[in-house]
């Protein structure tokens, strides 16, 4: 090669500079609308209720249903490399085929627990606590929560685990994870299973060109800010938190399967601890250095499950998402699901998966 041949012209570095500029102009400009928005939300709050605005909490003991043995038994591994505590609930006998559950935001392991119940009987199914989420450790610095550091946690994890392969399933948060594991450590997926959140370089590339996805999208710029989001989290009780699973504009539907009072409990008692909403918000607190992704191929089946009536993604990126996949490709979209599909339409969920898989290994034995 020329010497010198591998470096830009001065007009191209310019250009290079002025699109980075004009990135982080957008986001720090979007954070700061975030915030404003949030600011009246909270003034508007306290005009209304200002005995109730700032009352909240703690939940000390656990309700029933996160130990119940038909979900599965607790249990902790600590990995060697970064020294950090997982806790997971697995379900089903070791040695059997291990599916590995990733959850999103704001949810821990209790989201799959109809799919623990459900494919124990064939698998070593591990719902597992992110890092930064419920029992598994939280380190303290926003560094800490990087894309390569939660994809070489599944890494980890499954070696510590025993097993040099798995089916991976992940949801929204956890599906983003999910792409970056399969497109890392492919060898290590014999099946993807993504639930509402697209290929990551589709996410990155459609939230740029449309202004909806972008307001869709609008708390990963308000989850830039120190602080401030974990205290809205806590006015009124968690009403933010509780509205996620149980509004009309993104709980789940009438013709769902509504989270009892119990369940919303369990997600009360895990968040409202002291400092556990800190570290799933960090997940979000570096994205932004990591953007924007390279476009990376997924060459292992992939099964996508869309909820249409997500209030977070819009459906179109669905479909965009199979060019990406060089492989056996299914997209399957529920009409009257919202975001929180595995929880929302569990059956039919379930019974997805089991046809994928099933049509997966005839396929091989063929």
């Amino acid at each position: 090669a020329r010497p010198g041949a591998a470096c830009p012209p001065p007009a191209r570095r310019v250009m290079v500079a002025a699109r980075a500029l004009l990135f982080w102009a957008l986001v720090y400009s979007y954070c700061g609308v975030c915030a404003c928005i949030a600011g009246l939300r909270l003034l508007w709050s306290i005009g209304r209720r200002p005995g109730q605005t700032f009352r909240w909490m703690v939940r000390e003991n656990p309700p029933a249903c996160l130990n119940d043995p038909s979900l599965g038994t607790h249990c902790y591994v600590r990995i060697k490399d970064s020294g950090l505590r997982f806790h997971y609930v697995a379900a089903g006998e070791r040695g059997k085929p291990l599916m590995l559950l990733l959850h999103g935001f704001p949810e821990f392991w209790y989201s799959w627990r109809h799919q623990l119940r459900e494919f124990k009987s064939e698998y070593r199914v591990v719902a597992l606590d992110l890092r930064g989420y419920g029992e598994t450790d939280a380190p303290s610095h926003k560094e800490n929560y990087k894309l390569d550091c939660l994809i070489t946690d599944i890494k980890d994890i499954l070696e510590s685990l025993g097993y040099n392969k798995c089916v991976l399933i992940g949801h929204d948060w956890g599906g983003m994870i999910a792409w970056l594991v399969a497109i890392c450590y492919p060898e290590m997926v014999t099946k993807l299973i993504v639930v509402n959140f697209p290929h990551p370089s589709v996410f990155t590339e459609y939230i740029l060109r449309h202004p909806s996805q972008l307001i869709k999208s609008g708390y990963y710029f308000f989850f830039q800010l120190p602080w401030f989001p974990e205290f809205m989290f806590t006015i009124n009780d968690f009403k933010i938190l509780k509205g996620l699973f149980t509004s009309h504009a993104t709980g789940i539907g009438r013709k769902g399967c509504r989270l009892t009072a119990e369940d919303i409990e369990a997600y009360l008692y895990i968040f409202s601890q002291p400092g556990a909403l800190t570290g799933p918000i960090n997940h979000y607190r570096s994205i932004f250095s990591c953007l924007p992704l390279q476009h990376h191929e997924v060459v292992m089946p992939t099964l996508l499950l869309w909820g249409e009536r997500d209030a977070f993604m819009e459906v179109e990126m669905a479909e965009i998402t199979r060019i990406y996949v060089k492989n056996h490709f299914r997209l399957t979209i529920l009409s009257e699901a919202s975001h929180w599909l595995q929880q929302d339409q569990p059956d039919i969920v379930n019974k997805l998966i089991w046809t994928f898989l099933k049509e997966e290994t005839t396929r091989k034995r063929e």
